[in-house]
């Protein structure tokens, strides 16, 4: 007696149906699992074994063959568990395979029948409809994840007695739900909407780092900053996220599924509308920020701030393999994880916000110069930021202290986080009209080939780029990076073509240089 139910596997954020086969045959009784699993879901022949006798029926008394086909992919988790079990009381004569035609069940299985939660369930269930399944089987607690995929029928079951149930039209019992677990992994993250609260214009001074955020939020740059301890890098960076527009419902179903394979997705608002702002310690290690495992492979931080924000505060103090493994992603926008068993590729399109101090001390550019560390060691200090990192960095922004007077004079006249807000939206509304039909959403995003194809500046704008590289003050990369920003500060100001002002203003982000006056006026209240 043979008999098959399917469920999905999940290959990073790809997932692919698979066909749970049973056979009940002749032999000495004995359970056998094949089909490439590791041991998490060789584990599940015990889960199942107490489920199904739990359940209204007994084990088979006989060897009983599972198969997870095709068996060349690798299967891992746990959420194989319902598939198995209602494939057993299919095979037993139970129920009919054409009540189980047309549908994907997901669910790991407790002792007593019921059905945990599971991660991964929105790209699962995303596979699924992409598979042509007509109904998916989740847990009652991921529900509200799963319908968020239009375009299939989810149904949240809380055991497996009432899905039994379900299927052949029986009276369902009623069975109390398992609590969800809290397995969350170990890092600090957060979405955007919990920084809200937080007002740019309650930084005094630093107008130019307060342009520099303007202009990152704008076109998606990314941004370094450097200055002495308390003079505020942390606080620039954490206002940031009160800059950006909420998610489109795309971007949100992407950040939402990255999240719901590691996770992190909070049960009671499985869409993420708001850009994630992920602040990891400098103690910690590359697989939590790159990603991956020894037996699952979960995303990292690099894709948990996926079109969010990933802010390194003490950069320099991150180990090196963390720092140069930024490199990548930050250009491709995506994360490969390869292990000996398995591979997983994972999106990773962040805004990457740095802060550092100047030297080991921090005190090199205080008020009060009481830095003693040797010329040496701030060298030392400087280069653990290596020089692709830091060419990888649009703009570079230098905040030295302010004098007691001139702290007192800037605490007013600084426009609201609000405020700032709305031109920010304004600028990115003009970049979606001029991308519009491109793969590309942000002036960041745009290749240079492309950018220098199909949207050159003025020939003003381009004439102070081509002098820069030929001073090689500039390589072909950081040109390209100029000619991005210079693109944004265009949209800030309202300017259907970057002109010579534009690209100025773009060197000056680049070089950290100082603004001129009409670039601040964008951020000081008139």
């Amino acid at each position: 007696m043979a008999a098959a139910t399917h469920s999905v596997t999940l290959d990073g954020l790809a997932g692919r149906p698979i066909e749970v086969e049973v056979d009940i045959g002749g032999g000495l009784p004995q359970t056998v699992m094949v089909g490439l699993a590791d041991t998490m879901v060789n584990e599940a022949r015990d889960r199942c074994r107490s489920a199904v006798a739990n359940s209204g029926t007994t084990w088979p008394d006989q060897r009983v063959t599972i198969n997870l086909a095709p068996s060349t992919l690798p299967k891992s988790g746990s959420h194989y568990d319902l598939a198995i079990a209602l494939a057993v009381f299919a095979a037993k004569s139970l129920i009919g395979a054409e009540q189980l035609a047309g549908a994907a069940f997901l669910g790991e299985l407790a002792l007593d029948g019921r059905l945990r939660a599971i991660r991964g369930v929105l790209p699962a269930t995303l596979a699924a409809a992409e598979a042509g399944f007509d109904r998916v089987f989740v847990p009652e607690v991921n529900v509200p994840e799963a319908e968020l995929v239009h375009g299939i029928c989810v149904v949240g079951v809380r055991s497996l007695r009432q899905t039994v149930a379900l299927l052949t039209g029986q009276q369902e019992p009623d069975d109390p739900p398992v609590p969800p677990l809290d397995d969350s992994p170990s890092i600090s993250w957060t979405s955007a909407d919990r920084l809200a609260h937080l007002d740019l214009a309650d930084i005094s001074g630093q107008e130019d780092s307060r342009m520099a955020l303007l202009v990152a939020a704008a076109g998606g740059h990314h941004v370094l900053m450097t200055g002495p301890p308390g003079i505020g890098k942390t606080m620039l960076a954490q206002r940031l996220p009160g800059l950006l527009p909420d998610l489109t419902y795309e971007q949100s179903l992407a950040v939402s599924a990255v999240h719901s394979v590691a996770g992190v997705l909070p049960s009671d608002a499985p869409l993420l509308t708001r850009p994630p702002f992920l602040d990891p310690h400098h103690t910690a290690s590359a697989v939590s920020i790159v990603g991956g495992g020894s037996k699952v492979i979960r995303p990292g931080a690099l894709s948990l701030a996926h079109h969010g924000i990933l802010f390194l505060d003490e950069a320099p103090e991150f180990a090196s393999n963390v720092l140069e493994a930024l490199r990548q992603p930050l250009e491709s926008g995506h994360v490969v994880v390869s292990r000996a068993a398995m591979t997983a590729a994972f999106p990773a399109r962040f805004q990457l916000v740095l802060a550092a101090n100047p030297c080991p001390c921090g005190l090199s550019s205080a008020v009060a110069d009481q830095c003693r560390c040797t010329p040496l060691m701030r060298r030392r200090y400087a280069d653990r930021l290596s020089g692709p990192i830091r060419d990888r960095i649009d703009i570079h922004r230098t905040l030295s202290a302010m004098s007691r007077p001139d702290l007192t004079a800037a605490i007013t006249g600084a426009r609201s986080t609000a405020e700032l807000a709305g031109l920010v939206l304004q600028a990115r509304g003009r970049q979606e009209r001029r991308l519009s039909g491109s793969p590309w959403r942000l002036n960041s995003e745009v290749p240079g080939v492309e950018l220098r194809k199909h949207w050159p500046v003025r020939d003003e704008g381009r004439v102070l780029v081509d002098q820069q590289l030929r001073s090689n003050k500039l390589n072909a990369r950081s040109a390209d990076r100029i000619l991005r920003l210079a693109w944004t500060i265009a949209d800030l100001n309202g300017h259907d073509v970057p002109g010579a002002d534009d690209v100025d203003a773009a060197l000056c982000l680049r070089r950290g240089t100082a603004l001129g006056g009409p670039m601040r006026d964008l951020v000081q209240a008139s």
